[in-house]
């Protein structure tokens, strides 16, 4: 019961904390606006409940809504990283070297010009 107490407290305090933490926010994003953008661009004033709205529209536009909570995008290049990985380390030497080459035809512009670069400054005096 004692675990089960810990669990109703926390999430008691992230019922608090959350819509609070969206307020304070909220208010910081209305006071920079009001403070700010109208002296610099001749915008006017916002309220409390546009600058709520300029959030959300900032998280539809910008931020979307993947569903997988903070972080998200780095655990997804972290879970790429990882296959990749491992299917490199199941992969025969053959295969690597077939792996590079192929990579190397799709992405080597840049890489055959910067060592061509290289050669003619090596080789001229």
């Amino acid at each position: 019961m004692n675990r089960k107490k810990k669990i109703a407290k926390k999430i008691a305090l992230m019922v608090v904390l959350i819509p609070l933490a969206i307020l304070a926010f909220t208010w910081v994003v209305m006071s920079l606006w009001n403070n700010i953008l109208p002296e610099v661009l001749g915008v006017k004033a916002i309220s409390f409940w546009q600058a709520m709205g300029i959030l959300v529209l900032s998280k539809i536009l910008f931020g979307g809504f993947g569903g997988k909570g903070g972080g998200g995008r780095k655990r997804g290049k972290q879970h790429w990283k990882n296959n990749l990985r491992e299917k490199w380390e199941q992969m025969s030497p053959e295969q690597r070297e077939q792996f590079k080459s192929k990579w190397y035809n799709r992405c080597g512009a840049y890489s055959r010009e910067h060592d061509a670069d290289e050669n003619r400054s090596t080789t001229q005096p």
